[in-house]
């Protein structure tokens, strides 16, 4: 049986660096390579930091200060933790309720003398239609929306990598 349209979202990048590495940039270094701002960070402009904890039921949370002190919000919980091939987490929106999660799949594959990073972003289609994180999509308008956002990321850690990191 497939998933209903719009539950899923994939992008892939290619980087010139080992699975090792790739994995090692992707988690260890996220913070340096995810892009800031209100379409990609909970604090939004805020400055704050965006951390991995390497293990299966650790966090990827962000610290941020907020008007009221600092503040933390975890992002997801990671459910695989295999280095250097795939990490998986139980993803949540900052405006999810309690009991709504996505999921995330992060694979790390050799290619050529680099690796392919793929992530699957899947579990939408559990969400209403007037959710919030929606802004207004569904089916595979919504399944775009979400890609590009993942492709947008996958480039900022690609162009991280070239950079020299």
């Amino acid at each position: 049986m497939s998933a209903p349209a719009g539950d899923a979202a994939k992008a892939s990048v290619y980087v010139a660096v080992a699975p090792a590495d790739a994995f090692d940039v992707f988690t260890r270094e996220i913070d340096r390579w995810w892009k800031t701002g209100p379409a990609y960070r909970v604090g939004g402009r805020r400055a704050g930091r965006l951390v991995f904890e390497p293990k299966p039921g650790g966090r990827l949370f962000e610290t941020f200060e907020a008007p009221a002190g600092a503040r933390t919000i975890e992002v997801g919980r990671v459910t695989a933790w295999d280095p250097p091939w795939r990490v998986e987490l139980e993803w949540r929106n900052a405006n999810f309720a309690p009991g709504e999660a996505t999921f995330v799949e992060v694979l790390f594959v050799p290619s050529g003398e680099g690796t392919m990073v793929s992530v699957r972003h899947s579990g939408w289609a559990a969400l209403r239609e007037g959710h919030p994180a929606r802004h207004g999509l569904v089916g595979p308008a919504f399944s775009r929306m979400i890609g590009l956002w993942w492709g947008s990321l996958l480039t900022a850690l690609r162009e991280h990598v070239e950079g020299g990191r």
